[in-house]
């Protein structure tokens, strides 16, 4: 039985603001393809809001419209998924998800079952946040968050975050071109999660922070975490099956420092 391996793919990756990078969309469906040989992946994507975005312009910072833009958004993102995986013979589920599901033993169970069904019959479930019917108190407010959970409580040992960076950085390697790459980190400081959360785009809800604190839940939970870029596949996938490791942040119990 292959293993799991949760992945999740940032808005800013799948979107530059105003349309659906299909080039992008498909060098990931290459990239899971490739690791289809070796795990039984669950993707978790972002990107509905964005997606509705490419068909209305609304204004996403008032909360019915952006529950509007998921809901028109989500479709054409898993169309977009469902054209690219087809030339891999590769089927694709949708699961929405709302944070109250792990509130529950039994919802846990029962969504389990569900995607190791999914996942025993080849077919590739993709997960995102219900935006379009969450309330404040019921979101993750960010798909860092799910994605961490989705690995803890459904038996995966490692989640992958493909974001706008090679890893963690001493420091922002957006401004500063002397920042140096940290490889391995093996505990999260507390100030380091309770720092105001900057986003990489302007439809992600997430940033560096909401990274770490995806990374220190699942340290905490003895799990690993891999931080890598979404425009450079190339590195994670050398990561991943050749155990090659010349980018990216591996967040482990088992080696690194303190940040």
């Amino acid at each position: 039985m292959k293993q799991k391996l949760v992945i999740k793919i940032g808005t800013s990756i799948l979107s530059n603001g105003d349309i659906l990078e299909i080039k992008r969309i498909e060098k990931i469906c290459d990239f899971i393809s490739n690791l289809k040989s070796k795990f039984d992946v669950i993707l978790v994507s972002s990107g509905a809001v964005a997606s509705g975005y490419t068909k209305i312009n609304l204004d996403k910072n008032e909360l019915s419209n952006k529950r509007a833009l998921a809901s028109i958004g989500q479709p054409i993102l898993m169309n977009a998924y469902n054209q690219c995986l087809n030339r891999y013979g590769i089927i694709a589920s949708q699961l929405l998800f709302i944070s109250t599901i792990f509130n529950s033993q039994e919802k846990i169970q029962c969504t389990k079952d569900t995607i190791d069904t999914l996942l025993k019959n080849n077919i590739l479930p993709i997960l995102n946040e219900n935006d379009s019917i969450s309330q404040d108190d019921l979101t993750f407010g960010d798909n860092d968050q799910l994605s961490a959970y989705v690995t803890h409580y459904f038996d995966s040992n490692m989640l992958v975050i493909l974001s706008d960076v090679y890893g963690y950085y001493d420091k922002d390697p957006l401004n500063n071109k002397d920042a140096n790459l940290i490889k391995y980190v093996s505990k999260i400081n507390k100030s380091r999660i309770s720092s105001n959360r900057i986003a990489g785009s302007r439809f992600a809800t997430g940033g560096i922070v909401t990274k770490l604190m995806a990374a220190n839940f699942l340290l905490k939970n003895n799990k690993e975490m891999f931080l890598c870029s979404g425009f450079d596949l190339k590195p994670t996938l050398d990561f991943l099956l050749k155990g090659e490791h010349y980018l990216g942040t591996l967040f482990s119990n088992k080696q690194g420092i303190e940040i």
